[in-house]
């Protein structure tokens, strides 16, 4: 995701611990700057928040939050997974009825345009990315609707999409559902057309087990949040195993602010995959992998309830969560 909106470190809490990429130690005890609130922003006509699955902002200020309609699904529901707030938290504008199955992840690019992954198929629908307006009228599709595939230009389980400075198109494929996807990168032209995919399901360099998320430095590196391999890859442009990073926890979600600030929402990190990690978001550096502050999720150790998996930053620094398995939306307030 190309992300803009600095978080100003508070002087006085400097002190950064890096961590070396093969060091996996829980990182949960540090500074919390933020209270949280969950009542700002809510759907039309007074239906419950269904699933949150991304937060993202505008250049204008405006926040889109995507959510699965009813419950976990947009299957067969008449409800919009689009909704477009202003800075207070005033429905601004809803949309994609009878559209989604499935939306997973979302981006806004430089020019203010929404992108947004459809990660399930069902009735001919599903398995694509659609790119938006602010207005919401689609400018672009890619995928094949209701085709799962491994051919070039086609998707298996797409979760994320990222925009890089010169319009290319990065889409994250694979998740830990019911089948395994593709667990690759495809990239495109910013007109749409494919030109090179990487990776397949591993846990070694170029392999990936569910990738869930992706973001794009200020240097234009790929951070792959790599969520069943524990870890963050990262890339160049065309595709050069750089680093990997285990510090942020198990990414669901990230977020690379224009001053390289890095929120990394780790919705999972519980039981033996991940023993002594909680969940939350935690907030750190894209340039030296340093990890300075923590937002801990109210249910940080229960298995039963993620935290927030997708995650989006305000020109405040207000730190917004797209929570899944407790449907609900969170502001976290910068303090």
């Amino acid at each position: 995701m190309l992300h803009r909106m600095p978080f100003v470190l508070a002087a006085g809490i400097a002190a950064a611990t890096a961590f070396a990429a093969n060091d996996a130690q829980p990182i949960n005890d540090l500074p919390n700057p933020f209270r949280t609130v969950r009542d700002w922003g809510h759907p039309p006509n007074g239906v419950p928040w269904a699933a949150v699955t991304a937060v993202e902002v505008s250049p204008d200020g405006s926040i889109y939050v995507i959510h699965r309609c009813h419950d976990n699904s947009c299957a067969g529901r008449p409800e919009p997974p689009i909704l477009k707030f202003d800075a207070s938290g005033k429905l601004l504008k809803a949309w994609g009825e009878g559209m989604f199955v499935f939306p997973h992840g979302a981006t806004v690019d430089r020019e203010g345009n929404l992108w947004v992954t459809d990660e399930q198929m069902n009735n001919g629908k599903g398995m694509q990315v659609f790119k938006f307006n602010p207005e919401g009228k689609v400018l672009m599709t890619l995928g094949k609707a209701g085709v799962a595939s491994s051919e070039p230009g086609l998707f298996d389980e797409p979760t994320d999409v990222a925009i890089a400075a010169n319009g290319d198109i990065f889409v994250t494929e694979g998740h830990s559902g019911p089948r395994p996807g593709n667990d690759r990168v495809s990239k495109f032209t910013k007109d749409g057309k494919f030109t090179k995919a990487w990776g397949k399901r591993g846990d070694g360099h170029n392999e990936f087990h569910s990738p869930h998320t992706i973001a794009i430095d200020s240097r234009g590196r790929l951070f792959i949040g790599d969520r069943g391999n524990n870890r963050i890859e990262i890339y160049d442009q065309e595709g050069r195993y750089l680093e990997t990073w285990r510090q942020f926890g198990r990414p669901s979600g990230v977020f690379i602010a224009k001053d390289d600030t890095m929120y990394v929402a780790d919705s999972e990190s519980w039981g033996p995959d991940e023993p002594g990690w909680k969940k939350g978001i935690r907030i750190g550096s894209a340039k030296d992998g340093s990890v300075k502050y923590f937002i801990e999720d109210i249910e940080s150790t229960t298995q039963e309830h993620s935290g927030a998996e997708g995650v989006g930053v305000d020109s405040q620094g207000n730190v917004y969560g797209a929570v899944v398995r407790r449907q609900m939306l969170e502001k976290h307030i910068r303090q």
